[in-house]
């Protein structure tokens, strides 16, 4: 009888740890689970599935209208409406709005709270979309930017007005170059690909953060 009730048990408590079971549905304020990352990684090619992780989430957002042609076409737009980047929020692909969710809510708020004792006031940015190949080369495979579906993070700004830039603190060996570390690495269990200054010269003074379908773990 003691065999035949593990099982059970087990089930009961998965039930009641939705975000260690593979079919659950995403909640973005769950706890970070086994399951999670493999479900956000689902959302890639799953529009209508992720748009209503978001909406099943709370979080708030607007669907835009699609723009573009050819490779730079951009079917999938959501803007975060409540989520701190600057100088605006552009739209970008469902499932990058979704990462970028969990990075600030898993990853960088906890960062921030644990190393500096405060909240995060502005996440500030390159840019998402730009319809160009890779490095802005004549040929080649084209950029997870030409369709949004990328993000360039350059610097974080706390509460308190302190600013960590990855050009200026990335270096360092103090709380700022520790938060910057921390904010890679976390995003790497969110995005696709992550590319840091550690990755190259091009890449010394943000973060290149994308949802591509197409890669899975890339994280330098």
């Amino acid at each position: 009888m003691m065999f035949a009730a593990l099982p059970i048990a087990g089930w009961r408590w998965i039930k009641d740890h939705p975000e260690h079971d593979p079919t659950a549905p995403l909640n973005l304020n769950h706890p970070v689970g086994w399951a999670t990352a493999g479900k956000l990684a689902t959302l890639r090619d799953d529009v209508a599935n992720c748009r209503a992780v978001l909406e099943r989430s709370g979080v708030v957002n607007e669907t835009l209208d699609p723009v573009g042609e050819g490779p730079c076409a951009r079917p999938d737009r959501t803007r975060l409406e409540d989520y701190p980047l600057a100088p605006d929020t552009p739209p970008v692909t469902c499932s990058a709005a979704a990462a970028l969710e969990l990075w600030r809510s898993k990853t960088l708020a906890p960062a921030a709270q644990e190393i500096f004792g405060t909240g995060i006031a502005r996440i500030e940015h390159l840019g998402a979309y730009s319809c160009r190949r890779t490095y802005g080369s004549a040929e080649g495979p084209w950029s997870e930017h030409a369709t949004a579906n990328a993000i360039d993070i350059t610097a974080f700004v706390l509460d308190d007005g302190r600013r960590i830039s990855l050009v200026a603190d990335w270096d360092g060996e103090g709380e700022k170059a520790r938060f910057l570390r921390r904010a890679r690495e976390g995003a790497c269990q969110w995005f696709s690909t992550v590319l840091s200054p550690d990755y190259n010269a091009a890449h010394a003074d943000h973060f290149h953060l994308d949802q591509s379908p197409r890669w899975s773990g890339v994280c330098r």
